[in-house]
């Protein structure tokens, strides 16, 4: 405590230069994010401790495994906007038909793999009370369906959920739906 005292005395006195630099300083070692359709290229991405900050905030103190849900589909929502504008991917609209050969265009794989690292992302820093981060899943009703996706689990009662990001542009908040359902081809529920 008499540090954090002593370092708000020191950063009244000179400014806030120090405390400023430090804002801009990366959160997190640098995470490789998919750039392009089955995630063939990519770029590594390192946020500030500001843009981290907007993730934290997101998530409250007291909260449920249902609320935690929709919390995460605010920070994913988040983290694609603020790594959309670093890797370019922001341009990304949902489906793979849409922006089919344009730049920044995700498929599933990419968007699977992308979801699933901003999961862990929050996983590690604490920010998921309710939920374990999953290895991704893959449902193929017909040999040319072949469609992959981010995966949570309750960790109340072993509920496992998809946490797909595919079917909407980028920025938008990914659908959250029980895996049976997602497997099954089940439509998401209205927002």
């Amino acid at each position: 405590m008499e540090c954090i005292r002593a370092a708000i005395v020191v950063c009244s006195w000179v400014g806030c230069l120090a405390c400023s630099m430090a804002s801009a300083s990366p959160v997190h070692q640098p995470f490789f994010s998919c750039t392009d359709y089955h995630c063939d290229t990519g770029r590594m991405v390192t946020l500030t401790d500001s843009q981290w900050r907007e993730v934290r905030d997101i998530f409250a103190i007291d909260t449920s495994p249902s609320q935690e849900r929709e919390e995460i589909r605010r920070a994913i929502a988040l983290l694609e906007q603020k790594v959309g504008a670093i890797t370019g991917t922001w341009r990304d609209l949902g489906g793979n038909v849409a922006g089919a050969g344009e730049p920044g265009q995700l498929d599933c794989i990419s968007e699977s793999k992308n979801t699933t690292t901003y999961l862990q992302l929050m996983s590690e820093d604490g920010l998921l009370k309710w939920h374990a981060v999953e290895p991704r899943e893959v449902r193929h009703p017909f040999i040319f369906d072949v469609h992959w996706s981010a995966v949570i689990r309750d960790r109340t009662d072993g509920k496992r959920f998809v946490v797909d990001s595919w079917f909407l542009d980028n920025g938008q908040r990914p659908y959250v739906q029980p895996l049976e359902d997602w497997l099954d081809g089940r439509h998401f529920d209205a927002e």
